[in-house]
């Protein structure tokens, strides 16, 4: 488990903010979720960080589906420590063992408040293929829109939690400015309310939550290295893994 990191206080209200979102049996907490051997691992002619793929449940898969090494991330928004991880991480994975085909990465919910679900079905509005584009700037400007929550009233917080489902993610969306944030992606306001308004990917996030529930993973965030849930919660550890298994994969293909 990761050394606990600093915190920042919130006022008792904000804490309201970070309540946990149950679309599962259990809640989820942050801390701090084979096949034959590739002939060659070799470098590819294709450049496979331009390949995106959209998984049954409504995961986002990035680079070669059929990687001899497949890393799935299971990430909260509201997480400092994924933010953290994925600030790390991803250029190094984009520079190195992505582009070459070698390692695919796919990025699953785990939800644990309405600020999650609200950013999770923005991040999944428009473009399939612009997805990691939006899901890398909520990521990298985390610090900067969860820190409003220090200044909301009671009577805000209270918003994100009566009424439909749709009017409580719209509350949320305009309290913490995510509407401007979609307008640089070309997402007009009424685009977004109708992404908030989605039935279907609600269903593909709960779809989500539940594979994180059989697998046992109940933090953020977690991994699992070909379907195997990895030991780690932080970069570091997590390239190692990576590496032992490309060097595994490799020795196979001798």
């Amino acid at each position: 488990m990761m050394p606990p990191r600093k915190k920042t206080a919130l006022r008792a209200p904000a804490r309201l903010a970070l309540a946990p979102l149950m679309l599962t049996a259990g809640a989820f907490l942050c801390i701090a979720a084979t096949g034959k051997p590739a002939k060659s691992l070799e470098t590819q002619s294709t450049n496979w960080n331009s390949a995106m793929t959209v998984t049954a449940n409504g995961s986002h898969q990035l680079g070669n589906p059929e990687a001899p090494v497949k890393l799935t991330e299971y990430v909260s928004y509201t997480c400092p420590h994924c933010a953290h991880y994925q600030q790390e991480s991803d250029p190094v994975l984009r520079l190195t063992v992505i582009p070459k085909g070698q390692v695919s990465v796919t990025v699953t919910n785990l939800l644990r408040n309405p600020i999650d679900l609200t950013v999770a079905l923005l991040t999944n509005c428009g473009d399939p293929k612009r997805f990691f584009v939006r899901h890398n700037a909520f990521f990298a400007t985390q610090e900067k829109w969860l820190g409003k929550a220090q200044t909301m009233t009671e009577a805000q917080q209270q918003r994100w939690y009566q009424g439909t489902l749709p009017e409580r993610m719209r509350a949320i969306a305009s309290d913490f400015g995510f509407y401007d944030k979609m307008s640089n992606w070309g997402i007009s306001r009424a685009q977004a309310d109708a992404c908030l308004a989605d039935t279907a990917m609600l269903d593909k996030l709960k779809a989500q939550q539940e594979e994180s529930s059989t697998l046992g993973i109940n933090s953020t965030p977690s991994f699992t290295l070909n379907g195997e849930v990895l030991p780690a919660h932080d970069w570091a550890s997590v390239s190692q893994a990576i590496t032992g298994k490309l060097a595994e994969e490799h020795a196979g293909a001798i």
